[in-house]
């Protein structure tokens, strides 16, 4: 626990040489000058070789997203089951009931021999195919120049043709057996020069590749095409397809559409002129001719696929007849036509799918689905068809044809494609947090004024929570919008409140937002409820820190800090309020607030027991008393300028490491001295400490000599008790936000070793530290898809439960169709408790269930053969119900009977429900009638009978008791007075006409 200071003058690091306590071995004695600053740090520096030399090693790291989103546009199987989406080398299949991902396609790696270069990026994945001769084959291409055939079902690799030049389109058609199409790389590029600007645009040769391997590589794991013709040169193709009859072939690239027969495609490719760069491209299904999209956001439809192109003329470009269609603002980023031909989708940046009817000429709109759109696939399994729309968040969004309606979305963790928005400065704080009540990191989502929560055990993305309402439209021009933006989240350690921190930097037409937000914890209903809403907390200045007073043992006791750029220092806590309906509303007020001489704090943090606050201020940092707000302690370092942050290390808070842009301190707040001294040669972010163990660790932000290489970090961990790193590790990447993670409850790791979550330049979310060991995913390995032979189709709870769930309802005899249909069994109770063990979106609807279900509940009732005579004959006579039904002695009969035990206490609850429900009380408006004989019959229960004197067997009188001497609601039932005698029938009494019956 860290001992209060009663002194409160500043402590400097020649005070801390001075001081009589004993100091670490890392610094010099007394008197020792400018020496004492320059010895240590070569001591150091040769003693850190020693370690770098033996410590210096990779540290083990995940990403828990994908690189990026999808270049590759959705392809479906034949089926409609399942569709493949590509990530990086990889492609996934999911499937279409579930979103589940069933299998991953990873190829091996002898394969990625090109890929195992100066770049990570060379195996990407940019164009996969069905198999136009084989349905159950996919056929890609990636930048490390290989095309692979896969057997998705087996889930395994059938070919790799290597052409040795990066592929970054890729076509085929039937007609063309193993032959496909590729727009690869070319060796040399183009200059230009265009507005005195030398630039340069990769050049793309479109060549036919066959598919059959030479002899000398037939038997090889990687083969080399027995042919390759090249058919034209383009620039960086942003599109190529051949038209459903296989007639032609067309590539878009620049400001050009480039068309070829492919009976002869020696002849080249012929030119046509697009007034702006084209972006995409998409073929009529049924007539000659296609569409593209431009950065401008037009729609041209292209009419030249016809015998003109026969005649060339050298040195002329021609130009087509076209229809345009324009609606977006901004690049078209993909086409798709529908089946029949008769609709036109498109989309972009505005995250709006538009529908084009295109005899008509009309349209119609899907807008905000959430994110950019990047590609558009069709569904058509012989159902209803549906749209599924790729976004930029690396998201998939489908879309009901019928109604234009959302109807289910997939999504992982949401990457933030920064389209409409720039990301902000390395400088700006990232939100990054760990809510230990839901084992679940909250992270920044795609849109930067909300945040999601995602599960790492799970691999699941739980929620989104939109922290400040936007309308979330896109850029206008090319001018990007400044969102409002979450720059902190922060959470109490018991997990019941959270912090966060929005603002909205000014331009010329908004002033400045700031917003802190708190946030409270819905045990029951697991998820976030706004509680209290701050403005300006700081004036229009920035918040620079803020954080909750751990172990907190009353809502008293907890506080909130937050510091500004205003300078002020600021508490804020709970206050409770009785309102009139006896019930207390709990809301947060500020608490005090207090300034430290003119500097402008630059970071607050909590000691482990919550009885100091330290604040870091210029080059000092302040230790305050939070329950007095009296200040105990000033730590000053003049060697560092600017105090960047200063946290305490360790369960006991002994110690405090305090950081600048390059140097790093730990003080010894018991002795009141400096420990040790670091000095880093490059920039170094805030220090992370372990929640339990006395370390932390500080990363060196390591700049590449050349622009091949990948950006590394170097983590160095340290000890208290020497300034030397106890072991040094790297890391592929710089990083934005880290954050240490609970030894539980998260990720199977070594409570003592590191375990932490980060944000990386790129925007992905990585977990990384000593022997990280992440839950593999389900279907993120290569898995074969197999069907049931029973059912001859997959179903979606052979995708939720897997193949073995349903071995043991094969072994199991079927009964005939026959005994099926005549004896419906109902359900029991276990059975029952399987079909409502599922999430609530997957079960089926309620009406289809209630009977099944309710048939299990409900048993019944015995009845002999003159019950039956009788109700015959009532059914007949159309005469009333009793009111009360006979009871029997006897055991009941018939139904299945349940597996669980209906209690008391249950039994009880039903009999209230029923009788204040389904029990109602006679009319009493009526006096009770006499009850005359007629025609020498008696009727006790009142009911009159036929005119024509027959005589039917008597009721259960109803005036008489329960077996228990119990009258429904302690009333004694009196019989009606019976109808009076008529010669001809009465038109109120009707043959096949029943009376309503009466509850009374």
């Amino acid at each position: 626990m860290p001992v209060a200071v009663d002194r409160t003058r500043a402590t400097t690091a020649s005070d801390a040489h001075s001081s009589p306590a004993k100091v670490s071995q890392d610094i010099p004695p007394s008197g020792a000058g400018a020496q004492s600053a320059v010895n240590p740090r070569k001591r150091r520096k040769a003693k850190g070789k020693e370690v770098e030399e033996a410590e210096e090693e990779a540290w083990s790291w995940k990403s828990l997203t994908d690189s990026s989103a999808s270049r590759v546009p959705p392809v479906f199987t034949k089926d409609g089951s399942y569709f493949f989406s590509a990530a990086g080398p990889s492609v996934k299949i999911h499937s279409v009931a579930t979103g589940e991902v069933v299998s991953t396609l990873t190829p091996p790696l002898e394969s990625e021999s090109g890929a195992a270069g100066s770049s990570l990026q060379t195996d990407v994945v940019t164009s996969a195919i069905l198999n136009p001769h084989n349905p159950f084959q996919l056929i890609t291409g990636s930048l490390d120049g290989y095309i692979r055939v896969w057997d998705f079902l087996d889930a395994s690799l059938l070919q790799t043709i290597s052409i040795s030049q990066p592929i970054f389109q890729l076509t085929a058609h039937e007609r063309f057996r193993d032959y496909v199409f590729v727009a690869a790389a070319r060796p040399t590029k183009k200059k230009t020069s265009k507005a005195n600007v030398a630039t340069s645009e990769d050049n793309v040769a479109v060549l036919r590749v066959s598919l059959k391997p030479t002899a000398a590589t037939a038997s090889a794991p990687v083969q080399t095409s027995s042919e390759i013709v090249g058919v034209g040169k383009t620039r960086s193709t942003t599109g190529l397809a051949i038209s459903p009859s296989g007639a032609w072939l067309v590539a878009t690239a620049g400001h050009k559409a480039y068309v070829c027969r492919t009976a002869d495609l020696r002849a080249g490719f012929t030119k046509f002129v697009s007034p702006e760069r084209l972006t995409c491209l998409a073929f009529h299904p049924s007539e000659e001719y296609f569409a593209t999209g431009d950065a401008t956001g037009c729609i041209r439809l292209w009419y030249c696929l016809n015998e003109s192109i026969a005649v060339k003329t050298p040195g002329v470009e021609k130009t087509a007849q076209t229809t345009t269609l324009h609606w977006h603002a901004h690049a078209v980023s993909s086409l798709a036509f529908t089946r029949n031909g008769a609709y036109l989708l498109s989309g972009g940046e505005e995250a709006v799918l538009v529908i084009w009817q295109l005899h008509t000429g009309k349209k119609e709109y899907v807008p905000r689905v959430g994110a950019p759109i990047v590609h558009i696939a069709l569904l058509n399994n012989g159902g209803e068809e549906e749209y599924l729309l790729s976004l930029a968040d690396a998201s998939f969004v489908f879309v009901r044809a019928s109604t234009l309606k959302i109807s289910r979305s997939i999504a992982r963790i949401k990457l933030d494609p920064a389209i409409s928005h720039d990301r902000p400065s390395t400088s700006t704080a990232i939100p990054l947090a760990v809510h230990s009540l839901s084992s679940t990191l909250i992270l920044p989502s795609s849109h930067p004024s909300s945040l999601q929560t995602f599960s790492p055990s799970t691999s699941r993305l739980i929620s989104e929570l939109e922290v400040s309402p936007s309308n979330r439209v896109s850029r206008r021009d090319e001018k990007p919008l400044q969102p409002s933006r979450v720059e902190r989240v922060v959470l109490s350690d018991s997990g019941d409140w959270m912090a966060t921190v929005d603002c909205r930097e000014a331009d010329e037409s908004f002033r400045a937002e700031v917003y802190m937000k708190i946030w409270q914890w819905d045990r029951k209903g697991g998820f976030w409820v706004l509680n209290t809403r701050i403005d300006r907390p700081h004036g229009l200045k920035k918040v620079t820190g803020v954080a909750f007073r751990p172990r907190a043992r009353t809502p008293d006791d907890l506080l909130l800090a937050t510091t500004g750029e205003d300078g002020n220092i600021k508490t804020w806590r709970i206050r409770l309020l009785k309102t009139k309906s006896e019930g207390v509303e709990v809301f947060w007020v500020a608490r005090s607030t207090l300034r430290f001489r003119n500097e402008t704090p630059s970071d607050v943090s909590w000691s482990p027991d919550g009885s100091l606050l330290a604040v870091s201020v210029g080059e000092h940092v302040a230790v305050y008393d939070p329950d007095t707000n009296t200040l105990r302690r000033v730590l000053t370092s003049p060697e560092c300028p600017t105090v960047s942050s200063a946290q305490f290390v360790g369960s006991s808070g002994r110690y405090m490491v305090i950081s600048g842009p390059r140097d790093v301190f730990l003080w010894d707040l018991v002795s009141q001295s400096l420990r040790w001294h670091y000095h880093s040669k490059v920039a170094i972010e805030r220090p992370v400490v372990h929640p339990d163990e006395d370390r932390f660790v500080v990363m060196e932000r390591l700049s590449s000599s050349t622009n091949a290489e990948s950006p590394s970090t170097k983590v160095l961990v340290f000890s208290p008790l020497t300034s030397s790193p106890v072991a040094v590790r790297t890391l592929p990447f710089h990083l934005r936000s880290v954050i240490p993670v609970p030894p539980s409850g998260f990720f199977p790791t070594d409570p003592a070793g590191f375990t932490l979550v980060g944000i990386t330049d790129s925007w992905s979310v990585v977990v990384f530290g000593d022997d990280v060991q992440v839950p593999e995913e389900e279907g993120a390995s290569a898995q074969g898809i197999t069907r049931d032979a029973a059912s001859g189709k997959r179903t979606l709870f052979h995708d939720i439960f897997g193949a073995s769930a349903f071995e043991d309802l094969a072994s199991v005899p079927s009964t005939s169709a026959a005994a099926v249909s005549t004896t419906a069994q109902p359900w029991k109770g276990r059975e029952v408790a399987k079909v409502f063990d599922a999430p609530a979106h997957l079960l089926p609807p309620l009406e289809t269930l209630f009977d099944s279900v309710m048939d299990g509940f409900l048993v019944v009732r015995p009845t002999e053969a003159d019950d039956q005579e009788e109700q015959r004959i009532e059914h007949e006579e159309e005469m009333d119900v009793d009111d009360v039904a006979e009871t029997s002695s006897r055991p009941v009969k018939g139904g299945a009977p349940l597996d669980r035990v209906v209690d008391r206490q249950e039994m009880h609850g039903f009999v209230e429900l029923f009788m204040q429900v389904a029990i109602k009380e006679a009319p009493s408006s009526r006096p009770p009638p006499a009850h005359p004989q007629l025609n020498g019959t008696h009727k006790p229960n009142g009911i009159p009978p036929h005119i024509n004197g027959v005589r039917t067997a008597p009721s259960t009188p109803v005036n008489a008791s329960k077996p228990n001497g119990i009258t429904p609601k302690g009333q004694t039932y009196t019989p009606s007075k019976p109808a009076q005698p008529q010669t001809d029938p009465s038109p109120a009494v009707k043959v096949g006409k029943k009376r309503k019956k009466s509850l009374g």
